[in-house]
């Protein structure tokens, strides 16, 4: 028996991007593990990833072509060759090209953060083929946006300095289930006597283990941190001299706070006036004292109305009280600026002849149903969908299923498994797994760009996206000499070696030893040098006011609330908001047996005066419903959902529902204050009792 060890990395939508070690016996691969070596990874997995050779060797891995021979949604397939797939598809494309290129869509996100096979070669193909292009908005834009304008770019507190912060406020999230690297740090640094507190709505896992737990009202997040700066300016907990040489527009900022007293703050949140007063005290006191303050704020956050708003807002924190000046405080909502791609080379938007139209993935609903106008361009007649899976994660589920389920429309998949998606499929490609492909990746909660070799040939007639992109650009005849580029020199061109921040970074390098950390400070904006077009934090800022937003942090009510909506609240008063569940990652691992085991099944979490209002038990089923749609699930009555919200923890594929829906059934296609993004935690719905 021929045994071997193989670098990878976890292609997953999580902050962490592991480095994994892979043991390969006789070509086929026995064990995931955790690289101890790699600093942020240390050797440990999350339960999701541990479990990756089953997955990998899953009984319904797709592993042949498909063409659909049922009505569209019911999932009925046969078996066809390669070339009968590739010869199908480039016939119903190459007319459409000719003709109405923007008529073409893909549809892809982060099913794999990886830079090859994420979108390279499949941009070049649309590229080519000048096909609309997608705002690729679902899960993070909204925060990135209002961070931008804030801070300059997604950079903030390397993970490894969590550890020694003295107080770390997590905000909007639940790390120990989507980001557990961060978790250990934290729970380092909380044995070290650091203080732990957690916003959230929802007392999530994380919010149990942490000090305290401030349960503000969905959407209110901007209100809070308004009040916290209200207390912070009234009481002079502020570091002046970091406030004069490294930011912009305090004075304005200042009138601004004066509107948020605790009082306000209190009511609009939700919650106590000791609760926003206590935590400005204990931020603005521990900074002045010297103590590293660190912020991790997560995407929970931005998923409503005014969600670029309340991230910006947060994000004016740190520079008030200069936890800037130290390596473990500030605030970290992403580090993926702080890396160098070269997305222009791997992607070649040169290769287009004319600007195309962008649809934007949040609203696919809506786009997939409209028809030709001069407004919108042509209906949309092709969809190929890669590394997503629209109909159980996009919102508004009931008009994404209407839309898929249009005979007219020709669509591809890319997948690994029959998802909700799949089902509605013409064509469906056998794609390959991370253990079967090369990649290289970026991260977003740490530092290290990461190589990941394929440790096992293709299984069945399963073929890399890079490879699928490559044949349909042969069938379509493109001969461009982009197109024969392998995915090798593809990881090669990933990186910009001439960035100092990828200073020797060499692929062949890379894929040997796993990961290389970037060359970058341990405290990027001790001395300024914010990447803003002033270098310095804009409380004040000038290209906001251009892009005809409020140049200052402001509140934004969500859509679906009794301030900008009372009518709506009277028929369905409960908030709800799906933040993920444990065992999944957005919709993957969902068909893991283990996993799914582990989860359960669909069930609402609702405060106890609310089930009782309504003659709800804990273990009755109950649907949930709004003027969008309906599912069902099974009600936990529990104070973990505060009164007045109920959670469902997603993202369940439809087909394993009791009744074939899921959360997004109830969601809605309305868009964030900045950024284009989905406001899936602004949602109102009516829950009631039903037969089991």
């Amino acid at each position: 028996m021929t045994t071997t060890q193989v670098r990878a990395a976890c292609p997953h939508d999580c902050p962490d991007t592991c480095a994994l070690l892979v043991t390969v016996e006789d070509g086929v691969a026995t064990a995931v593990k955790g690289d101890p070596d790699h600093p942020t990874t240390a050797g440990v997995l999350c339960t999701k990833v541990a479990r990756y050779t089953e997955r990998t060797y899953h009984a319904d891995r797709l592993l042949h072509p498909l063409r659909r021979i049922g009505k569209k949604g019911e999932g009925k397939f046969e078996r066809i060759s390669w070339d009968e797939a590739l010869d199908t598809i480039a016939a119903r494309l190459k007319p459409l090209a000719e003709r109405a290129p923007e008529a073409i869509l893909p549809y892809s996100y982060c099913g794999t953060m990886g830079l090859v096979q994420g979108e390279s070669m499949s941009m070049r193909f649309f590229n080519r083929i000048g096909a609309s292009l997608l705002d690729r908005t679902i899960c993070a834009t909204a925060g990135a946006t209002g961070y931008k304008y804030t801070i300059g770019g997604s950079i903030g507190i390397d993970l490894e300095q969590f550890q020694n912060a003295k107080l770390i406020v997590i905000w909007g999230g639940n790390p120990i289930a989507s980001n557990l690297h961060f978790w250990t740090r934290a729970q380092e640094a909380k044995r070290n006597g650091a203080r732990l507190i957690a916003i959230d709505p929802y007392r999530s896992l994380t919010a149990e283990k942490c000090h305290q737990h401030i349960a503000l009202l969905p959407g209110t997040d901007a209100a809070l941190a308004l009040g916290l700066m209200h207390v912070l300016i009234a009481e002079d907990l502020l570091d002046h001299d970091y406030i004069a040489q490294y930011t912009l527009g305090f004075e304005q900022l200042k009138q601004r706070a004066a509107e948020w007293t605790p009082e306000r703050t209190a009511e609009t949140c939700g919650i106590s006036v000791a609760e926003v007063v206590d935590l400005a005290r204990l931020y603005g006191g521990m900074a002045r004292a010297g103590e590293p303050v660190a912020i991790r704020a997560n995407y929970g956050v931005q998923r409503v109305r005014g969600g670029g708003m309340s991230v910006r807002s947060i994000a004016c924190l740190p520079a008030l009280v200069g936890a800037w000046r130290h390596p473990a405080g500030g605030i970290q909502l992403s580090s993926s600026g702080s890396f160098p791609t070269n997305k222009a080379a791997l992607q070649r938007p040169d290769l287009l002849k004319k600007q195309p139209r962008t649809i934007n993935m949040t609203t696919i609903g809506d786009d997939l149903l409209r028809a030709s106008s001069p407004e919108f361009g042509p209906a949309v007649e092709a969809v190929i969908v890669y590394n997503a899976n629209p109909l159980a994660i996009a919102p508004d589920s009931g008009k994404v299923m209407a839309g898929f389920a249009r005979e007219d429309l020709f669509t591809v998949v890319l997948e690994h498994f029959q998802t909700d998606t799949v089902d509605y499929a013409d064509i469906v490609l056998p794609a390959t797994t991370q253990l079967e492909h090369i990649d290289t990746h970026t991260a977003y909660g740490h530092l290290y760009m990461m190589a990941n070799n394929a440790a096992i040939a293709p299984m069945g007639e399963a073929k890399a996206n890079t490879e699928i992109f490559r044949l349909l650009a042969a069938r379509m005849g493109f001969d461009d000499p982009c197109f024969q580029d392998s995915d090798d020199q593809l990881a090669a061109m990933a990186f910009d070696a001439r960035d100092v921040r990828a200073v020797n970074f060499d692929w062949e390098s890379l894929k040997r030893k796993g990961w290389q950390k970037l060359n970058v400070p341990d405290a990027p904006f001790a001395h300024g040098g914010f990447p803003t077009p002033s270098g310095k934090c804009e409380f004040y800022s000038a290209t906001m006011a251009a892009d005809g937003l409020d140049p200052l942090p402001a509140y934004l009510p969500p859509y679906e609330s009794v301030a900008s909506n009372p009518e709506l609240a009277k028929r369905y008063p409960l908030a709800m908001i799906s933040p993920p569940a444990r065992n999944f990652l957005n919709s993957t691992f969902v068909n893991v047996k283990s996993l799914r085991s582990a989860e359960g099944e669909p069930h609402l979490d609702i405060h106890p005066d609310d089930s009782a209002a309504r003659g709800i038990s804990d273990g009755d089923m109950v649907r949930i419903f709004n003027d969008r749609g309906t599912f069902i699930a099974k009600a936990r009555v529990t104070d973990k959902a505060r009164a007045g919200l109920v959670v469902g923890l997603s993202v369940w594929w439809k087909k394993l529902g009791r009744d074939g829906k899921n959360a997004n059934e109830v969601t809605s296609q309305q868009l964030t204050d900045m950024g284009r993004a989905p406001t899936f935690y602004d949602t109102l719905v009516q829950v009631e009792r039903v037969a089991a």
